[in-house]
């Protein structure tokens, strides 16, 4: 198993968030499950562009954490679902104002990234 050579300090609130929801799949998988998508093969239907490789390591690393929690069906094919968990209900709040930022101020940051070159950031004192 793979062993930090740097430990990670989560004393911090914003790094224990950021543990949980940092990453580029992890709150679009979130979304997914928010909305009704709570099947892994939904999921990964919904999110093509993603190996299932990498959704099933988040969704692992989400259980792991206590956001989501995994409902394996007795059926034949057996079914599982994801749902969230009490602490991960109380995430969607932050993840719906983040989504209400980025729709707020998306065309200034693609904006600013089309004329963005690096070390000329204008918004930074000289």
């Amino acid at each position: 198993m793979y062993e930090r050579k740097i430990p990670e300090l989560l004393d911090c609130g914003l790094a224990v968030a950021l543990k949980v929801i940092g990453g580029k799949w992890k709150a679009w998988i979130m979304d997914c499950i928010r909305r009704g998508v709570s099947r892994p093969s939904a999921i990964h239907r919904e999110m093509n562009e993603v190996a299932p490789r990498i959704i099933n390591m988040h969704l692992k690393e989400l259980e792991e954490y206590g956001i989501l929690y995994k409902e394996v069906f007795a059926e034949s094919p057996a079914r599982v679902e994801y749902r969230f968990t009490d602490v991960g209900e109380s995430l969607l709040p932050v993840l719906e104002t983040l989504e209400a930022w980025g729709n707020t101020n998306k065309e200034y940051i693609h904006r600013n990234i089309e004329i963005y070159q690096p070390g000329s950031c204008r918004f930074l004192p000289q």
